[in-house]
């Protein structure tokens, strides 16, 4: 159970901290701290989270990243539905708290977007379905690899969060103008629930990318990180 309260409590931060700096901190007047912000934000909440409770429960924070590390052989088949349920309550709750701050302001509109994330006409650059899905694929391919790889037993130990956190700010910077950047099941599903309608339909796209392409990311790992003969 400490394992599984550490996913939830991770998750949350990831979500309250990444998707709080876009919807609150984005386009704040004048001092707006932007696309990088919110990309270095994502980042960060991984980084923080990474030392806080890594030792506990690994610090997946993300469906799609424990399915490929159970694909990748480091996690077991055993814990993966309790530590995917963690993951999206966390996410749920974090778009909860991020709901009530968030509608505090005059004008609120939960229909402007909350960060969800889309594609075609929700999309913030109006990237189509098939663009949408080759970049969800493929980022968290990469990001699979990435964790695989600075989580081996034959990498400079330490020094994982940095890696695997830079990683995921530099996935935002290349991917928030396609789909809002998702990679990350519960990430999408904690504020896609508060906005309801389109979020809510397009959500499938979001699970289903990421997990492909984290399994694809432990294939590609495995061949690669597997000892010479």
């Amino acid at each position: 159970m400490k394992k599984y309260g550490a996913e939830f409590f991770g998750t949350f931060w990831l979500v309250l901290g990444g998707c709080g700096s876009a919807v609150l901190a984005a386009a704040f007047p004048n001092v707006g701290i932007g696309l990088l912000g919110v990309a270095l934000a994502f980042g960060l909440t991984v980084v923080t989270m990474a030392y806080a409770i890594g030792h506990i429960s690994g610090c997946h924070l993300n469906p799609a990243v424990s399915v490929g590390l159970w694909a990748g052989g480091r996690f077991s088949a055993s814990q993966l539905l309790p530590y995917i349920v963690a993951q999206v309550l966390g996410g749920i709750a974090a778009g909860g708290i991020l709901y009530l701050i968030a509608s505090g302001k005059a004008g609120f509109d939960v229909s402007a977007g909350f960060a969800s994330n889309g594609y075609g006409a929700h999309s913030p650059g109006g990237y189509s379905l098939a663009a949408a899905l080759v970049c969800e694929v493929v980022m968290t391919m990469m990001f699979l690899i990435i964790i695989l790889g600075a989580t081996d037993k034959r990498a400079p130990q330490g020094f994982a969060p940095i890696a695997i956190g830079l990683a995921l700010t530099l996935i935002h910077l290349i991917s928030i103008p396609v789909t809002n950047t998702s990679v990350n099941p519960a990430r999408s599903t904690g504020v896609a629930l508060f906005v309801g309608d389109w979020a809510v339909a397009q959500l499938w796209l979001f699970w289903v990318a990421p997990i492909l392409g984290a399994v694809l990311g432990a294939m590609v790992y495995r061949f690669l990180g597997s000892p010479e003969k």
